[in-house]
């Protein structure tokens, strides 16, 4: 019987085809930054309502989050949307794709729901989450409860290689403002406190740090603020920095390391200093080998030899990694291109019909994996066992 609901799945995917690509092109065509995606909410909240699931906007909350679901009880099955862009290069990782996918796969769980009728159990959430462009959106819904319920949470993930057990870094950003005393450069010099003096001795002290630092550790910066003009010892120097290690045990401790450079730094200069913390910490990603190797078998069965990409180095952060600590969970990359994300060049591929064909077989991944989920007798429970080991 369930060899002809995976057929259902598939079918269900490939009949809704044009809907989902003209449904991300037209996220794709408008982009928002995090947190204003009311276009992107609207139009995916409104077909998904469409399409027989029951809707919450606004979900806990978040004016631009949702949650949609079919079914009822255990287990609940949830799919992850992306929608937001980045500031002036538009859909440059691909978040219209994310959002398609999500809801594709939606859709096909959906179905096999409705093919098994009283013979399966359980529910399927497409999940809407705004704002992983660095506002955490996903860290605002775990707080406020949206993963209470959920027993794994998938996505797929736009880029120019393959990869399940794809590593992403634990990450937390700070500001850092150092204040001084303005004096005339020239005439008075001794009267001032040069708070760009503290900023460059900061970033001098961080690049000195980088040589005990493991190799899988980043620390990067910019120095957002300096002086208004040279005959001014400036009395403001203002720096954006990110702290990222493999694990966020490592990550912590690094970030003490970090902040004891920019206090030292202004102890040495005369300065003040104020470090606050600009975003949500995100968490590395904790794939959860049971439900990956139970994807990459079903990719493997849906495309045949899959090329897998083994270098972790290419790595970035995600607001994934904390939904994976709190619930089993995946986040697989896939390939629509040689275009890197974050370029423009990548902006235009993720509206062309071989990122659409990419992202809808990897939907499908998603789909039979939650059916098998649903379906395969133990798998959960294994799941759920290699989640607390």
């Amino acid at each position: 019987m369930f060899a002809r609901v995976r057929e259902t799945v598939n079918k269900t995917i490939d009949d809704n085809k044009n809907e989902l690509i003209s449904l991300s092109d037209a996220i794709w065509k408008e982009p928002e930054l995090c947190f204003q995606e009311f276009k992107a909410h609207q139009l995916l909240t409104d077909y998904l309502e469409k399409k027989g699931f029951i809707v919450e906007r606004s979900y806990t909350g978040v004016k631009t989050a949702f949650r949609a679901t079919f079914g009822s009880g255990r287990p609940n099955v949830c799919v992850i949307c992306e929608y937001d862009a980045l500031p002036d290069i538009g859909h440059a990782c691909g978040h219209n794709l994310i959002a398609e996918a999500g809801v594709a796969a939606g859709l096909g769980l959906k179905a096999a729901l409705e093919a098994c009728q009283d013979g399966l159990k359980g529910r399927v959430t497409v999940l809407g989450t705004p704002a992983e462009e660095g506002g955490g959106g996903k860290v605002l819904l775990i707080e406020n409860g949206a993963f209470d319920d959920v027993d794994v949470a998938m996505m797929v993930h736009p880029a120019p290689f393959n990869a399940v057990f794809h590593p992403f870094l634990a990450m937390r950003s700070y500001q850092v403002t150092y204040t001084g005393r303005a004096a005339h450069a020239a005439a008075f010099p001794w009267e001032g406190v040069n708070a760009l003096d503290a900023a460059v001795t900061a970033y001098n002290s961080i690049s000195v740090l980088r040589q005990q630092m493991t190799p899988d550790c980043r620390v990067h910066g910019v120095i957002k603020e300096g002086g208004v003009k040279p005959n001014i010892i400036p009395e403001k120097a203002v720096m954006e920095y990110y702290v990222r290690a493999s694990k966020r045990s490592e990550r912590d401790h690094l970030v003490k390391k970090v902040i004891a450079c920019f206090e030292a730094a202004a102890k040495a200069t005369g300065c003040e200093v104020s470090v606050k913390e600009t975003e949500k910490p995100y968490d590395d990603v904790v794939t959860n080998s049971t439900l990956g190797d139970c994807y990459e078998k079903n990719m493997v069965e849906l495309m045949g030899d899959i090329q897998w990409e083994k270098d972790s180095s290419k790595s970035g952060s995600t607001d994934m990694g904390n939904v994976s600590y709190k619930v089993p969970s995946i986040h697989v990359m896939y390939s629509i291109g040689t275009a890197a994300n974050h370029t423009r060049e990548f902006t235009a591929v993720c509206n062309t019909l071989v990122a659409h064909s990419a992202t809808l077989q990897f939907a499908k991944g998603l789909a039979l994996t939650g059916l098998d989920v649903l379906t395969v007798p133990g798998l959960l429970e294994s799941i759920h066992s290699t989640f607390v080991s």
